[in-house]
């Protein structure tokens, strides 16, 4: 796993063009374009956890049944202040930074009361977003980044909390037919209450006659949520979504508000305030985004983590989603760096295996059905909404599959009855050695996988005009814990899984978290950004030695 996770990648400023082997469909153009963590180690400090390591954006660019690969570090404040002092001086999540012990009382009395109300990071190392014509980088925290997808410069910083009152926010945003942005986040004792905060960013804006209006300026909340404890809200990664509906589980893995302000001080990590509450329900929210309110019937089902929704749909009065999830927080647990230099197999193993699990619950309520009778009527699913007093229900969900996640789906179905999950295979330890596709109506599968390799979420780009489902090609970046092979970005047939083609590049390459694929249809490649990187050249020949030694 020191391949994999223990060394710190160098950028690759300049495209280098891949060597293809097997043939590209010709109607391939666009971009994949992925974020993850490529640096944990400044200098002589290291961060603790995988998911606290330095973004690294990475490209391939497809055209004419030719690759090109390039990668950039993202120029956060955090990353040009960390390379700047050559030592970790901005906390992440699971690592807390603290001044320099040369500092002067003031500067780390100020460091202090910094970390009392945080100001968090904006080390945008989980995924892309788009808003609008342009595209972002995210993380959980209430800072995004612009980024250039064609060069990967760094362009300017996003507070959402200037918009919208949050602290937190999902990486995981949702786009409806029109192309606007849903995403939802968490308010921290904004007036005294802990809220979520369901929030939409229009596509298009009225442009001024001057200047261009950004988008983002002009975000609307759809719903708040008041958080069952004010001081204890519950962590989420991702939502489910469809045309009408937004379903949000307040899952009992919590973040203890009291902790976090005194992590600091105690010399812990804010990471060590995230709780499993194995006693607590998970309250199923369901808002009609119509409204904007939520349905007043009290939905819950079992303890669980879930880090990612799958699909989530309406079907005969009843909406069904889709969920990977866990029995307890192991698998946050297992990304600690200590637990990734083990041989995971035979030293760290979750205490329980993702499972794709299917819920339903009935959008309109039987007032007259009798205290334990199901709810759902549906034949298409096993799931249960069993009716309990004081207007509770609890949900039952089906089991789908198990050993699943980095679930991705064809998105133009997305909020829609479907069929097939392309995914990541994972079992009892976090890293996944196969892709998978899953069919949900048949509960078959097909899987690619090749010894000593290791792929990154499977992203599937449709056949222009496809009617099916699965009529399109799948994408995945391939890396290998054998440093005799070269890595190379996978092209699969989606329909019947078998390979069309590798474009292996012959430089290091990061295991990554999410991205997209962004078609040449949708970037404007005469298109001029504005120079805003007057840090990222600064901060480029600063960190020139710091990344050739990595």
């Amino acid at each position: 796993m020191d391949v994999l996770f223990n060394r710190d990648k160098k950028e690759q400023l300049e495209p280098v063009k891949a060597r293809v082997t097997g043939r590209i469909p010709t109607w391939l153009r666009g971009t994949l374009l992925r974020n993850g963590p490529g640096m944990h180690m400044v200098g002589e400090t290291r961060y603790n956890h995988w998911f606290d390591g330095l973004a690294l954006l990475h490209s391939f660019t497809i055209r004419d049944g030719e690759v090109h690969y390039r990668s950039k570090y993202l120029r956060s404040d955090t990353y040009n202040a960390n390379i700047e002092a050559n030592r970790i001086v901005v906390s992440e999540f699971g690592t807390m930074a603290y001044p320099d012990p040369c500092k002067n009382i003031f500067s780390k009395a100020l460091s202090y009361l910094s970390h009392i109300i945080p100001n968090f990071t904006d080390n945008c190392l989980i995924n892309i977003m788009k808003c609008g014509e342009d595209f972002y980088a995210t993380t959980e925290t209430n800072y995004i980044r612009k980024i250039n997808p064609q060069t990967l410069e760094t362009l300017e910083k996003v507070d959402y909390h200037k918009y919208v009152s949050i602290h937190l926010a999902t990486s995981h945003p949702h786009y409806d037919a029109a192309g606007n942005v849903i995403n939802m986040g968490t308010s921290i004792l904004d007036k005294g209450k802990t809220k979520y905060v369901i929030f939409k960013i229009p596509a298009t804006v009225p442009e001024d006659r001057m200047k261009k209006k950004s988008p983002l300026k002009h975000m609307k909340v759809i719903c708040s949520i008041d958080s069952h404890s004010h001081l204890s809200p519950s962590y989420y990664h991702s939502f489910g979504f469809t045309e009408n509906y937004i379903v949000f589980l307040e899952q009992p893995f919590k973040l203890d508000i009291l902790k976090m302000a005194t992590a600091y001080t105690r010399g812990v990590s804010w990471a060590s305030c995230l709780t499993f509450h194995r006693e607590d329900k998970t309250y199923i929210h369901v808002i009609d985004q119509r409204t904007g309110k939520p349905m007043p019937t009290k939905f819950y089902t079992d303890p669980m983590v879930v880090f990612h929704h799958v699909n989530a749909y309406e079907e005969d009065g009843c909406l069904l989603f889709d969920v990977i999830a866990y029995k307890d927080s192991s698998l946050y647990q297992c990304f600690y760096l200590a637990n990734l230099m083990q041989d995971l197999e035979e030293n760290f193993k979750f205490t329980s295996i993702p499972t794709l699990q299917r819920f339903a619950v009935p959008l309109c309520m039987d007032k007259n059905a009798e205290v334990g009778s199901n709810l759902i009527k549906l034949t298409s699913t096993t799931a249960r909404a069993l009716k309990e007093k004081d207007d509770q229900v609890y949900c039952q969900p089906e089991l789908l599959s198990e050993g699943l996640e980095m679930p991705r789906i064809n998105y133009a179905l997305n909020g829609k009855p479907y069929r097939y999950v392309f995914a990541a295979e994972v079992q009892w330890h976090p890293i996944p050695n196969k892709i998978v596709k899953y069919d949900i109506l048949t509960k078959s599968s097909l899987k690619w996988g090749e010894e000593h390799c290791w792929p990154s979420e499977p992203l599937f780009v449709p056949t222009p005009g496809a009617k099916d489902e699965d009529d399109g090609i799948i994408l995945s970046a391939i890396i290998s814990s054998d440093p005799q092979k070269t890595p190379f970005l996978l092209i699969l047939d989606a329909r019947s899984f078998t390979e069309l083609a590798r474009a292996y590049v012959d430089v290091e390459i990061h295991m990554d978290l999410h991205g997209l694929f962004i078609p040449d249809a949708d970037l404007d490649l005469k298109k001029q950004f504005p120079s805003q990187e007057v840090e990222d050249k600064a901060s480029d020949s600063h960190a020139a030695s710091q990344t050739g030694q990595a």
